[in-house]
């Protein structure tokens, strides 16, 4: 007969058109993640062994290890080391070490937030130094002034004028004349 404007069911009892639900597996986090967790986590003075590194995935992902887990720690375990995201030395792994620049490190930036950086339409730069104090505009232009000490007066600073000059130093002890004595 027709159909009467209902959905037409399969043979197996669902419903035509809808798609059948499939079973999602477990997301497990990738090898390197799992590797770099694991030799964070162990953290010994030297590093990690590949025994070592297994056995704390196996303890953290009881379920859901792939049957090749050996295979597939072994080649991400080699990739790692020889890209440079682990360090190798004497059958242990390790975590490189990262070394700080010289200097304060930068801030850090938001994504979305520009930078300070200037522009030609920004204007001139701002010169070097302190800024100058504002000037009052009724006060006396200031006589500009040669550098340095000035140079002694030609008579040495003294308010009267002498035809003598000054000599350096002390002056010399004044001794009085001798008086004459008679000896006969």
């Amino acid at each position: 007969m027709a159909d009467d404007g209902s959905a037409s069911a399969s043979p197996t009892g669902s419903v035509s058109g809808s798609p059948s639900p499939s079973p999602s597996p477990s997301p497990l986090p990738s090898y390197p993640e799992l590797i770099r967790a694991a030799i964070a986590k162990i953290g010994g003075p030297n590093g990690s062994t590949k025994a070592a590194i297994s056995d704390h995935i196996q303890a953290s992902l009881s379920s859901g290890l792939p049957a090749d887990h050996a295979s597939l720690l072994s080649s991400h375990l080699a990739s790692m080391s020889s890209s440079g995201e682990l360090t190798f030395i004497d059958d242990h792994y390790s975590l490189p070490l990262v070394k700080r620049g010289r200097g304060r490190p930068p801030k850090p930036r938001i994504p979305g937030e520009p930078g300070p950086r200037r522009t030609p339409s920004d204007g001139p730069r701002r010169p070097r130094g302190r800024p100058p104090k504002p000037r009052d505009p009724s006060a006396p232009e200031k006589v500009a002034r040669p550098r340095g000490r000035p140079p002694k007066s030609i008579n040495g600073g003294s308010a009267e004028p002498t035809g003598e000059k000054k000599q350096r130093g002390r002056p010399p002890k004044v001794r009085p004349q001798f008086a004459e004595v008679g000896f006969v």
